[in-house]
């Protein structure tokens, strides 16, 4: 088995789903360069997308339709003006158009060349597509694609996760791995470890500069999630809560601009109350934000993506951790979790319900953060573990097919189970655990492979059946 890096597993990525938004993205994207190597974009008559099992069943809410569409007219995820994008999709539904690649205008009717077929699902995952071109003489081509969590996409025969994958000086797979490579080499730190093997796909100066970058761009989405009121899209009427938990905790405060208001946050005195707050505040705004279709950090998902943010930023701004080195090593040993978990389970809801997102992530901070908070790497192993145990079974059931309820508020609850897994880790002797993080996350898989269809990501089953509410 060859490695994965960590910024696989914690990367750029847009909302509101890794899944159902970015994986079918990016299979768009695969689909086109496919056309370009065999044939001529020129020469395409017509292109047709369909979306079986959950990407169907939760298409709407997830936006797989619009990803697919916007795959396919040659927009990328990370680069996209992200407020332009119902602009863009309104353009292609009242066309009846779609500029394929960017390049050539093809004729594109939603509901005839895009179908999201509810009844049937692709035997070889939950999250399968069907993409086919047409050409001016009479050729068709045709390819599967998989949406396997994460934004990783897959074919029968490929899959984006191996492409990914190198050798490493030191390979950890599972945590026994880890803490084997850790004795041979006599490190005391996990992340000293992460780093020798991140070699293999960059240098330390790379990799330390892709760390603060992905630092960055939390905190420039916990600052726009801060700042923005109102209703969130997708027929729920979810009202935005972060910012006025924002405006209530800062008072009568000023600021102007992200630098300000982050260095408020620094300066602040606060009980324990509302630091609690606070930690809710960030994993709020950043999963309004992805319920926006706005661009945010997927860690290891988006559904998932403002645990990491939220733990990271209570360490950077109300613990004496808080330090550049600090933020890399926390995303090091993170991502490192994530991969185990990636390897050895899964990351997808569509496979393993709930637990594989806001569970994987909780235990990815809980790692982080005992790890910068001077954690053996027997206490960061033990942390992960702790916070995936308090999450195993919890369903993929999001009422309309839409990522806010429970998910959103599933962040505040992942975030907080990490910080307090990372404390109570912090004041254990690993040596007389007797559960460990191979075994909690052998523990999930077997729990995913036995939780029925209904509780992962198809919304007909748990809460999205309870409350009463039509697909939106």
């Amino acid at each position: 088995m060859e490695s994965i890096s960590v910024f696989e597993i914690i990367k750029v990525g847009i909302g509101p789903s890794s899944s159902h938004t970015m994986g079918p993205w990016n299979a768009a994207e695969s689909f086109i360069n496919n056309i370009k190597k065999t044939h001529q974009l020129e020469n395409v008559t017509e292109v047709f997308v369909e979306f079986f099992g959950s990407l169907a069943k939760t298409g709407i809410g997830h936006g797989t339709d619009i990803a697919g569409m916007l795959g396919l007219s040659g927009e990328n995820f990370k680069l996209i003006d992200t407020t332009k994008i119902n602009e863009k999709i309104e353009q292609i539904k009242s066309s009846n158009t779609l500029k394929l690649g960017g390049e050539k205008e093809i004729p594109f009717v939603y509901g005839h060349h895009l179908i999201l077929n509810k009844q049937k699902s692709l035997e070889f995952h939950p999250n399968g597509m069907i993409f086919k071109a047409v050409f001016e003489n009479g050729d068709e081509i045709e390819q599967d694609y998989y949406s396997v969590g994460g934004g990783f996409i897959a074919t029968k025969e490929n899959n984006s996760y191996d492409l990914q994958c190198v050798r490493t000086l030191y390979p950890c797979h599972n945590g026994k791995d880890i803490e084997r490579n850790m004795a041979k080499l006599s490190l005391d730190k996990i992340s000293d470890l992460v780093f020798l093997n991140e070699e293999s796909w960059r240098t330390r100066e790379e990799t330390e500069k892709e760390a603060l970058y992905i630092w960055e761009q939390i905190k420039q989405c916990v600052y726009k999630g801060v700042n923005k009121e109102g209703v969130l899209p997708g027929g729920l009427k979810v009202t935005r809560r972060a910012a006025n938990i924002n405006r209530k905790l800062l008072g009568d405060k000023i600021y102007k601009n992200l630098p300000e208001w982050y260095q408020l946050l620094v300066d602040s005195d606060v009980s324990f109350t509302n630091i609690n707050k606070w930690v809710s505040c960030f994993a709020l705004a950043v999963n309004e934000e992805n319920a926006s279709f706005g661009r945010i950090i997927t860690a290891p998902t988006n559904g998932a993506s403002g645990v990491i943010p939220a733990v990271l930023m209570y360490s950077q701004v109300f613990t004496e951790f808080k330090s550049d080195d600090n933020v890399v090593r926390f995303l090091l040993v993170a991502g490192e979790i994530g991969t185990l978990f990636k390897k050895n389970a899964t990351i997808s809801a569509a496979m393993g319900g709930c637990q594989a997102e806001i569970g994987v992530s909780s235990a990815m901070a809980a790692a982080g953060l005992t790890e910068i908070m001077g954690g053996t790497p027997g206490q960061v192993l033990m942390a992960a573990e702790i916070a995936m145990e308090h999450h195993l079974g919890l369903t993929c059931d999001p009422i309309a097919g839409l990522v806010q309820i429970p998910c959103i508020e599933r962040n505040s609850m992942g975030a907080i189970k990490a910080i307090t897994a990372a404390n109570i880790a912090l004041e254990s002797d690993p040596a007389k655990a007797r559960v460990t993080l191979d075994e909690v996350i052998q523990s999930m898989w077997e729990t995913a492979q036995s939780m029925s269809d209904r509780f992962k990501e198809t919304s007909e089953g748990g809460l999205a059946i309870a409350v009463n509410v039509a697909e939106c």
